[in-house]
C-alpha cells in the first residue's frame, strides 16, 4: 500500500467521520483542507437513482454558476460569414467551418466547448465519434446550437456549466476554486444542485437524487445532506 503524505493523512483525518453535512459545512472543511501547491478545483459529484441507458431517464443539461467556475474556457465555433465574425467578437478561441472540421479529425481538439450553427451541423455530424465521449458534440438541448452564437460564446466563457449523467448514473462537475470565498462556493453548489434537480426526467423511479458529494482535487471528499442542497 502506498504510504500517504502529512497532508494527505491530515487531511483525511479531519474528515473522517464527517457525512451528511450542510452544504456552508461541507464548504467550508473541503476549502481549509485544499492546500495544495495550486488553487485547487472545488469538485461536485451526484449520485442519481436513473438508469442512462433508456432515453427517459438521462439526465442532462446546462447552468449559469453564479460565480463562474474559475476556470479559462476556450470556445471552438463552427460558423461561416457574419456568425463567424460575431463568435470572433464575442471572444470564441476557435472559428472555423470545413478547416475546424479536418483539424479536429486530425486529432487536435484544443477547446473545451464547441458551439455550432444549425447550418453547420451536417459537418459537425461527422465529429460524433470523435466529439461525442468527449461532450463536445454541440446540442440545442445545452444551447450549443444556436444562431445566437455571440451570447453562447458569452456564457461558456462566463462560467456556464454543462452536465451530463453518465454510466451508474453518476454527475460530476468542478463548480469553483479554492481561493474562492466560502458564500461563493456555497452559491454555486446550491445553483448545481438545484439546476440537477430541475432536469430530473420523466422516467425516473424512486429516489433522485441519492448522494452529493463534495471534494478538491487533491483531497478527500465528504457527503452532503441531500435536502440541504437546493436553492429551492
Amino acid at each position: 500500500m502506498a504510504k500517504l503524505g502529512k497532508r494527505t493523512r491530515a487531511a483525511r483525518e479531519a474528515l473522517a467521520g464527517k457525512t451528511n453535512l450542510t452544504v456552508e459545512e461541507a464548504v467550508a472543511l473541503i476549502k481549509a483542507n485544499a492546500t495544495a501547491k495550486f488553487d485547487e478545483t472545488i469538485e461536485i459529484a451526484l449520485n442519481l437513482g436513473v438508469d442512462t441507458r433508456h432515453a427517459d431517464q438521462m439526465v442532462r443539461g446546462v447552468v449559469g454558476l453564479p460565480n463562474g467556475t474559475g476556470k479559462q474556457v476556450r470556445v471552438a465555433v463552427f460558423a461561416r460569414g457574419p456568425k463567424a465574425d460575431e463568435a470572433s467578437e464575442a471572444g470564441a478561441d476557435i472559428v472555423g467551418a470545413e478547416d475546424l472540421m479536418e483539424t479536429i479529425q486530425g486529432g487536435t481538439i484544443e477547446f473545451d466547448r464547441c458551439i455550432a450553427t444549425p447550418d453547420m451541423m451536417p459537418i459537425v455530424g461527422r465529429l460524433g465519434k470523435v466529439l461525442g465521449p468527449r461532450n463536445l458534440m454541440p446540442n440545442p438541448k445545452v444551447g450549443t446550437v444556436t444562431m445566437d452564437v455571440a451570447d453562447a460564446v458569452k456564457a461558456a466563457k462566463g462560467g456556464e456549466v454543462q452536465f451530463k449523467a453518465g454510466k451508474g448514473g453518476v454527475v460530476h462537475a468542478g463548480i469553483g476554486k479554492a481561493s474562492f470565498d466560502e458564500s461563493q462556493l456555497v452559491e454555486n453548489v446550491r445553483a448545481f444542485v438545484t439546476a440537477v434537480n430541475r432536469a430530473k426526467p420523466s422516467g425516473a423511479k424512486g429516489a433522485y437524487m441519492k448522494k452529493i458529494s463534495l471534494t478538491s482535487t487533491m483531497g478527500p471528499g465528504v457527503s452532503i445532506d441531500v435536502s440541504n442542497a437546493a436553492s429551492e
